[in-house]
């Protein structure tokens, strides 16, 4: 039986396939190809691919649309997560430690408190 990769960045996944996966329309995952966030392969003849770690980019996107952040903010907001988790495998591959609270594999609560500044 052959092995099945298990490489987060391979692109496996159609168009198609990542959209159901994520519940979200192919427009969906074209509108993030434009804003520079997901750059999906390409196949032989010319159609998108993605990768397990493109869909999880996605789907956080798709979280904060729902939450409320406007498409901009939601992309900027799930790069600097995807830049720091980056930072923080970097960080403990050279064998330093991260202190507690800078675990960047546990998502933090992006949803906006209001309930803080209606008390102010």
């Amino acid at each position: 039986m052959p092995s099945i990769p298990d490489d987060a960045d391979l692109a496996a996944y159609s168009m198609g396939r990542a959209a159901e996966v994520l519940g979200v329309t192919q427009a969906f995952l074209r509108s993030l190809d434009g804003t520079g966030l997901i750059e999906p392969g390409r196949s032989a003849g010319g159609h998108r691919r993605y990768s397990r770690h493109q869909l999880l980019l996605a789907g956080r996107v798709r979280v904060l649309l729902d939450e409320g952040f406007l498409l901009a903010a939601a992309v900027r907001i799930v790069t600097l997560e995807d830049r720091l988790a980056a930072a923080h495998r970097r960080i403990l591959e050279l064998g330093g430690k991260l202190g507690p609270g800078e675990d960047a594999s546990i998502p933090m609560q992006t949803r906006r408190d209001t309930t803080a500044r209606q008390n102010m």
